[in-house]
């Protein structure tokens, strides 16, 4: 069935980002893998080569398609290709959520200060939600923010933190109010060297071992007015607010990553011989392999209707619930089956389908665990919030 989700605009577009991962990225995945760090090289390259910012207005540097994410979904398709999972991680969390949360509710001043950087890649950003014992409930955030002259005192700690070695800038939830409920929440913007940021352990994974995972940890930190994002009070429905797009982004990725699973294991079928034959040519094999094909497919016409819905300002919570939590299972069962058919080299790190198989475990757990998502599609089918 052909796919009729790009233009040529996005065509050209995909020639230039795989220029881009076949230069910058393919020979240095295994070096980011050993050493569990991404250099900030590869984020300067990409900003100079306009890949970072997409969705970001073009007064600031960015190339204005918030609107259309199918260049997003390029970028993640090339970076899929060659199972450059870390990488890619670490970029959706700039293009797809800090950037986004700054230029949507961000003020004049504070998009003139941050997004520059943040699209040349100068300007790492994070997100800092989780913390020890809260995971997917928010409401049992307890880093708090004490109001001072000019600005806030915040303390508290957050873990799982993507970009967290790496980031310049961290966009962290803070209890302002304790008896405020759902309007106790704020966001605030806070900066690599401000007195009592400090980074905690980086943190070793089942997988994205490339991409810097980290604790941290606020101390006393002084927080000015300027560095409030968006209305005190309105932290929570701001979060609720950009959740969409990161899942739609993780059910994205889920689908990319999911289809070079496939065409690796293709090829590795047909070229793997057993038992005088290829692998490829048992009726097993085929049968396996024509049910993934189809899954992923399946799955595909679904997210492209996302990708689409998402254009045209129509994409709600629910269907980003239901878009990330069934491609990010396919993915996952989609690797397993590949794994399988590797026989025992598809344990081996240095075989794609073996580091996919690590990587691809976290998507049903962050942007909102699935179970967190079935909650939201059953909530929906009854009518209730």
């Amino acid at each position: 069935m052909k796919r009729h989700l790009y233009n040529a605009d996005h065509d050209e577009f995909r020639s230039i980002v795989r220029e881009f991962v076949d230069r910058e990225v393919v020979e240095n995945i295994e070096r980011w893998e050993d050493e569990r760090l991404i250099d900030r090289d590869v984020w300067l390259a990409a900003g100079k080569q306009g890949l970072l910012g997409l969705g970001a207005p073009v007064e600031y540097g960015g190339a204005g398609q918030f609107r259309d994410y199918r260049f997003r979904n390029v970028v993640l398709e090339e970076l899929a290709r060659v199972h450059a999972t870390s990488l890619s991680s670490s970029f959706s969390l700039q293009d797809d959520i800090a950037i986004p949360y700054i230029a949507s509710i961000g003020s004049d001043e504070q998009k003139q200060r941050w997004l520059p950087p943040m699209i040349a890649g100068e300007t790492i950003g994070a997100i800092a939600m989780t913390e020890p014992g809260t995971g997917s409930d928010l409401r049992g955030i307890r880093t708090s923010g004490t109001r001072v002259d000019g600005g806030w005192v915040v303390n508290g700690a957050k873990t799982f933190i993507t970009n967290g070695i790496h980031a310049d800038l961290v966009i962290a939830v803070v209890r302002t109010d304790p008896d405020g409920g759902s309007r106790g929440f704020s966001l605030m913007v806070i900066e690599r060297g401000m007195t009592g940021f400090s980074r905690g352990r980086k943190l070793k994974k089942v997988g994205l071992h490339g991409q810097d995972t980290a604790e941290l940890v606020f101390e006393d930190v002084f927080v000015p007015d300027e560095n409030v994002l968006g209305d005190i009070g309105g932290g929570f429905g701001q979060l609720v607010h950009h959740l969409p797009l990161e899942r739609l982004s993780i059910a994205a990725h889920a689908v990319a990553a999911a289809s070079s699973v496939l065409t690796s294991t293709v090829q590795y079928t047909d070229s793997r011989t057993a038992f005088g034959q290829p692998v490829a040519d048992f009726q097993n094999t085929r049968f396996q392999l024509a049910d993934v094909v189809t899954e992923i497919d399946v799955t595909r016409a679904f997210v492209d209707a996302a990708i689409l819905a998402w254009n045209a300002d129509e994409l709600t919570v629910v269907d980003a619930a239901k878009a990330k939590m069934w491609a990010s299972e396919m993915q996952n069962r989609v690797v397993d089956r590949c794994l399988q058919l590797h026989g025992g080299y598809g344990y081996m790190i240095e075989y794609p389908v073996g580091r996919a198989y690590q990587d691809a475990r976290i998507q049903r757990i962050f942007g909102g665990t699935n179970e967190i998502m079935r909650q939201i599609i059953g909530q929906d089918l009854f009518g209730r919030r």
